[in-house]
């Protein structure tokens, strides 16, 4: 039986005759590869487009319809080195990526208005103070009109839009203040330019929808580049399953497409994607990913298992069941959800210091304008002043000093593995002063590693990994991976459940369960030196040898936790595995405080007690199983390799086999947060001088705008500090 790729899911029919296909590539890490790629596949008849994008790691196909099998791209690609995978846009990303280009454009008219605007109010403002004759600036008022008017109906529609519909909510937010003072600066510069005054202020408004529109983009920006991301990350890891559509005929489709009672294949080394039963075969299932115990159980018919699993040995059928309310991924999923909920009291009071903001700045410009009618002053001049103190008190520093920290900051935390994926991951992970750990493919690495190999004669090493090709069990995988097999033994055959097995040399050879190679006294002498290791034995004729076969702990998680330490961050371990394997991860690195074999809920249990005591968690962990306590803590990360659902609840995932970028987002994170206060504080301070000035008409729209401008500059310049690289 052989199993190809289900694309019929992924393709889109362009309506043109064309057929459209995203896929994710690996490997795509520069201009080079941007080319190669789309020089090589352009190449192939009936393809119509192959672009790559770059930052996003996807290539976009178009070819005639019926004309090609999606499948040679994706060996087209592994020709050429690349690993892809067909890829779905969410329907979030793809309105956060329309929503980023509209502002784009948006900016780009303003901006481009703006400088227009600006050279013909340079000879406005040096006529007026020489001789310049009333025509001629009737006439740069009424062009700058004519470029103004529609730049602005078209540029501020954001924020118009956003003030309609809190205005027809019967509430108020920052963009209502922003369009009154953008509607009255560009309607008194039209009634100015009609009754042939000096001044007019269309490069006012046209500078603050720009600046305005600058801050708006980079926030969406940041927002869709952190989901693009993690979109791209979930996509590579590929989660399908081999479906029967016959009795004897398979296709690997999306486990989106697995309905209940389908019946799909696990062979050795495949992860499981559904939930469901054994109805044929026997295997032992590694569950790591979901209860944390990295020793395999066995499955058999009836056995039930689990989405996250990774399978041994020996070849499953499973019969896909209906969710229902008392299954593994249910329970897990209602946690989440519980704690899901007490994280978005974070909005809520952001968005009542901004219900605060436009009644405020609304109450001062009409005062304003009150009080200067009160003194005497025309209507003329009140309202002017009025604008004036509109526009300075305009929050576009206020609206800067958050996202343009947050974008520097989270592009040197990409630039050092860490990609965000939530909008206040950096001011939570600041705060932070205990990590949570949890040990299997956390502290340690996803593959398995081979512990006592300097005590085995290297030709023997040789000889098994050569060997061990023929086998699919992660743990011959280890093997053949430290002995740098490169060609497999012939003639080999595979029994499911014991090993491989052969002749060579004319001897024997066999390499598998202790018992298949008759090795039991050297796996018991292992396992009493080390319980948590996985043997496997190796035969050629009377020579007998075995593998000690573990997870090996990330290259750098002592010195994680020794700097974390330095720091003045607590460390635990909380994990789910075995209290032997805990005991001597912890001892290794050195974290005095411990516990083993904990269950979801006491995870969640053990992180609420620390809130009580006024502590503020970090919880890094990669299973099913570590979801809802990374939900429930202050902050969260997973590594790469963590399941899809760790993956989203995550505010953060770092790449790589090193465990430092989590402290590199803990030092990213609070030099971010100190540039972020720098800046708020920069905004009141602008806002305490500045709005006194106004309110006393000493200035114009226009200084009012060039002010508001600069200080945004100065946010601005600030936030660029948070580029500086950390290091442990």
């Amino acid at each position: 039986m052989q199993a190809d790729i289900d694309f019929s899911h992924y393709l889109k029919s362009t309506g043109a005759g064309l057929i459209h296909l995203d896929l994710a590539v690996e490997g795509v890490n520069c201009a080079g590869c941007m080319a190669k790629i789309e020089r090589n596949l352009s190449t192939i008849p009936d393809v119509t487009s192959a672009r790559v994008n770059l930052t996003d790691s996807r290539l976009a196909l178009e070819w005639k319809a019926g004309a090609l099998d999606p499948a040679l791209f994706v060996s087209r690609l592994a020709e050429l080195g690349y690993k892809a995978y067909p890829f779905e846009r969410n329907d979030a990303e793809t309105q956060e990526a329309r929503r980023a280009q509209g502002l784009l454009r948006r900016l780009g008219v303003a901006a481009f208005a703006a400088m227009n605007v600006m050279m013909l109010s340079v000879p406005v403002w040096s006529g007026n103070v020489s001789d310049m004759l009333p025509e001629q600036r009737d006439f740069f008022h009424w062009l700058s009109a004519l470029i103004v008017l529609p730049a602005a109906a078209y540029s501020a529609q954001p924020f118009f839009s956003s003030a309609l519909s809190a205005l027809r909510a019967r509430g108020v937010n920052m963009d209502v203040p922003i369009s009154i003072g953008i509607l009255l600066a560009l309607a008194t510069s039209v009634i100015e330019t009609v009754n042939h005054a000096e001044h007019a202020y269309f490069d006012a408004a046209i500078m603050l929808i720009a600046f305005l529109l600058a801050g708006r983009f980079l926030d969406q920006n940041m927002r869709r580049r952190t989901r693009a991301f993690a979109g791209n990350l979930a996509a590579l890891k590929a989660e399908t399953a081999t479906k029967f559509v016959s009795p004897t005929e398979i296709k690997t489709v999306p486990a989106a497409a697995i309905r209940p009672g389908d019946i799909v294949l696990l062979r050795p080394g495949e992860r499981c994607a559904v939930d469901g039963n054994v109805i044929e075969g026997r295997s032992e299932v590694d569950q790591s990913l979901i209860t944390g115990e990295t020793l395999p159980t066995m499955a058999a018919s009836g056995s039930a298992v689990f989405a996250g699993t990774v399978i041994r040995s020996g070849t499953l059928r499973v019969r896909a069941s209906a969710a229902s309310g008392g299954t593994l991924l249910d329970e897990i999923s209602r946690l989440l959800d519980h704690a899901l909920q007490a994280r978005s009291r974070y909005l809520r009071l952001a968005e009542r210091a901004s219900r605060l903001y436009a009644p405020v700045v609304h109450a001062t410009a009409l005062l304003t304008m009150l009080g200067w009618l009160a003194y005497g002053a025309s209507f003329h001049n009140s309202i002017v002043t009025a604008i004036a103190v509109l526009i300075i008190t305009c929050p576009c520093a206020l609206g800067l000093a958050i996202p343009a920290v947050q974008t520097v900051a989270s592009g040197a935390l990409f630039g050092s593995g860490v990609l965000l994926n939530a909008g206040d991951a950096i001011e939570r992970i600041a705060e932070i002063d205990r990590v949570i750990f949890d040990k299997t493919g956390t502290l340690t690495l996803p593959e398995l590693d081979v512990a006592n190999l300097a005590d085995i004669p290297d030709d023997v090493v040789k000889l098994a990994g050569r060997l061990a090709l023929s086998s699919r069990h992660p743990v011959a995988a280890a093997v053949a991976r430290k002995a740098g097999a490169a060609s497999p033994l012939a003639d080999i055959q595979e029994e499911p459940g014991q090993g491989v097995h052969g002749f060579h040399e004319g001897r024997p050879i066999r390499l598998g369960r202790p018992s298949f190679c008759g090795a039991d006294d050297l796996a018991n002498e292992i396992l009493c030196r080390d319980p948590e290791a996985s043997v496997v034995a190796f035969s050629h004729g009377e020579s007998r040898y075995a593998f000690a076969v573990r997870q090996r702990l990330r290259p750098d998680a002592a010195e994680v936790i020794a700097a974390l330490t330095r720091m003045g961050i607590a460390v635990e371990i909380v994990s789910g595995d075995r209290e032997p394997a805990v005991r001597h991860a912890a001892r290794m690195l050195g974290a005095h405080e411990w516990r083993a074999e904990v269950s979801p809920v006491d995870k969640i249990d053990r992180i609420e007690e620390l809130a009580r005591q006024g502590c503020k968690v970090l919880m890094v962990g990669d299973g099913l199983n570590d979801a809802p306590a990374l939900a429930a803590a202050h902050a969260s990360m997973s590594p790469v390799t963590a399941t899809h659902m760790s993956q989203a609840v995550a505010d953060a995932v770092f790449l790589g086999e090193r465990l430092t970028p989590v402290v590199v987002a803990v030092k990213v994170s609070r030099k971010a947060l100190r540039l972020m206060r720098q800046n708020l504080w920069l905004a009141v301070v602008y806002n305490v001088l500045a709005v006194p000035i106004a309110i006393a008409g000493l200035v114009t729209p226009l200084i009012a705008a060039a002010a508001m401008s600069g200080s945004s500059v100065i946010v601005m310049l600030n936030a660029l500090r948070a580029r500086a690289r950390e290091t442990v």
